[in-house]
């Protein structure tokens, strides 16, 4: 299977025009996925059904806040003009919806993975109406020594209408005998601003394709993402930014830490359109090489077709500083301990923008667990 292929081919020698599974076979059968939790500021709710995403509104009057709603959704339409895998068939489809003059609300997902329920094919819409503001936390996490085969692929879809303000938080916690998958796919228009904080921990196959359309002027995307491999992981990310609008700005900022013989890839690409005049973009992703066998590959890329744009970009990746590593622990730390504060020193501005204290400590305690 070739998936997350670059907008532009680039030279074979580097290994980066797409990513091939070769030993990988999705799961032929669907199977139901219940084991999920759903708060809407901070109180359970039982997920309501809805025919299709326009029927979804007429539920509003069964929640005493109508400004905020999760429908479950059985008829709609979730196909990405880029994502990580064939058409696929949902087992939980879900519209969360923030209503003109949303002031806040906040909503937690947690999908839970066991032994009745290790296949999981989410499609999930956002859409934020104009003025809203709206945080979204997706948690993808397996019950405690829980080492089975689960298979996660995901769809985000994500419309920020005028002044939306929109925060997501996606967390992924499977073991390494799994494969992860998910697209995203957004589309902002004026002064609309979007956050995505991206925890990326587990399977042994993890593949992200994010792609964004910034249409309206002044619209604002900032990406956050870490991850953190061990044993025989490997991660793709594939981001993807098209400025379309005037003074539109997209961030892309990445931080991992690679151990044993896991392997990344990292390829990132903003494109300035026509019409994006004083458009901004930069990308900068970091690797911190923990072992003598972890691969880590960049390759981030700027496009052109408007004047007057502003593009940045920049990518390292290497051990730990023999210096840094001495000064720890000449202050008591082991070799160990000096490395999992490195890797948490690296880490610590994308996790301060989690908000919600629950998902930080589960991340926290991930990152104790994999280092």
């Amino acid at each position: 299977m070739i998936l997350n292929q670059t907008p532009v081919r680039t030279s074979k020698n580097f290994r980066a025009n797409e990513i091939e599974l070769n030993e990988f076979e999705a799961p032929q059968e669907v199977n139901n996925f219940l084991n999920r939790n759903i708060y809407i500021n901070s109180e359970k709710k039982i997920m309501l059904v809805a025919e299709s995403a326009e029927d979804s509104e007429r539920l509003n009057d069964l929640y005493e806040d109508s400004k905020i709603l999760v429908t479950e959704i059985t008829k709609g339409d979730f196909k990405l003009k880029y994502g990580v895998g064939q058409e696929q068939t949902t087992n939980q489809p879900m519209r969360i919806l923030a209503k003109e003059g949303c002031n806040g609300a906040t909503v937690n997902l947690e999908f839970n993975f066991d032994a009745d329920n290790t296949n999981l094919q989410d499609a999930i819409e956002i859409y934020a109406e104009k003025d809203s503001k709206l945080d979204v936390t997706i948690n993808y996490i397996p019950s405690e020594n829980f080492n089975y085969y689960c298979y996660h692929n995901a769809i985000i879809k994500l419309t920020a209408l005028e002044n939306a303000v929109v925060n997501v938080t996606i967390v992924n916690l499977l073991n390494n005998t799994s494969d992860n998958f998910i697209s995203f796919e957004n589309k902002l228009l004026d002064n609309s601003k979007l956050n995505y904080t991206i925890v990326d921990f587990g399977g042994k196959n993890s593949i992200t394709n994010y792609y964004s359309d910034l249409y309206g002027k002044n619209s604002d995307n900032q990406i956050n993402t870490i991850y953190l491999g061990n044993k025989d992981q490997l991660f793709d990310l594939n981001y993807i930014a098209h400025c379309h609008g005037e003074k539109s700005n997209i961030n892309i900022e990445v931080q991992g830490a690679l151990n044993d013989e896991a392997t990344k890839h990292f390829k990132g690409t903003i494109d300035f359109k026509k019409g994006c005049k004083k458009a901004c973009g930069n990308e900068n992703e970091n690797c911190l090489l923990l072992s003598n066998k972890a691969k880590s590959l960049a390759l981030p890329m700027l496009l052109c077709s408007e004047e007057d744009v502003e593009g940045n970009h920049s990518t390292s990746s290497g051990k730990a500083g023999q210096k840094e590593l001495f000064y720890l622990m000449s202050r008591g730390l082991t070799e160990k301990d000096a490395m999992k504060l490195l890797v948490r020193a690296r880490f610590n501005k994308i996790l301060e923008s989690i908000s919600n204290t629950d998902t930080k400590e589960l991340v926290l305690a991930e990152i104790e667990n994999k280092l």
